[in-house]
């Protein structure tokens, strides 16, 4: 949890950066098992799941109009948007992070994102079959649906923000948009953002690890939100 009475009292923060990390992008085919086949995240049954695509081996992926059903019963959803990441470590500790916070969907551009992958799925310690993953054809467009037919306010981290995250409200229907290990947030994602802010950072190192920041984030959201997610 992150503990924000530590700030410094005259508000300086250092800058928020996603370390460019080297990884590798596995070519695995066969996706995480879905352990509740006919149960969606709200535990309900009904089209959410029914309309999933199967991948390699029959496993299910949501796609745009599953996450329309999911936003459907939470009015004031917790959403993460990750925006590149390559490495299934880093996926599957994003996913760990996750449900802790109560997210209700992960959503990952289609082209150069890793997959859910039998890495990801260990890695995340089972929350890979608890957390919905969204693969979207065009994150840009997906974004922009999010915020006109749902409300869902968009928060991304940059280096160039001006302001920090323990200045921000992560209140109401919000999604948390971090970049990946590489080029950080491209830049329509960066530009269908409703606010950019930086993670401060006091130490001699520069940055944090994608999967580090994401838990920063969600984190002080659950803070802000009184631990309640509905």
């Amino acid at each position: 949890m992150v503990q924000t009475e530590n700030t410094n009292a005259d508000g300086l923060h250092g800058p928020i950066l996603i370390c460019p990390a080297r990884f590798h992008n596995p070519k695995m085919s066969r996706p995480r098992p879905n352990p509740s086949p006919n149960r969606n995240r709200t535990g309900h049954s009904g089209p959410a799941r029914a309309n999933r695509h199967t991948q390699g081996g029959g496993i299910a992926r949501l796609d745009e109009d599953d996450l329309a059903m999911l936003l459907e019963s939470h009015p004031e959803p917790l959403l993460l948007v990750l925006d590149g990441v390559q490495d299934p470590h880093n996926l599957g500790a994003c996913l760990r992070n996750c449900d802790g916070a109560g997210v209700v969907a992960v959503i990952t551009p289609r082209n150069h994102s890793c997959p859910v992958t039998e890495t990801v799925v260990r890695v995340s310690c089972g929350a890979a079959g608890h957390i919905p993953v969204v693969s979207v054809t065009n994150l840009a467009r997906c974004m922009e649906r999010l915020r006109e037919e749902s409300g869902v306010r968009l928060v991304g981290t940059s280096d160039q923000a001006t302001t920090g995250l323990y200045e921000t409200d992560l209140t109401g229907p919000l999604a948390i948009v971090m970049g990946g290990e590489e080029a950080g947030l491209r830049r329509l994602t960066t530009e269908n953002c409703d606010e950019l802010i930086r993670i401060p950072m006091l130490g001699e190192v520069p940055c944090l690890n994608v999967s580090a920041a994401t838990a920063v984030c969600l984190f002080e959201a659950v803070r802000q939100r009184g631990g309640f997610l509905p």
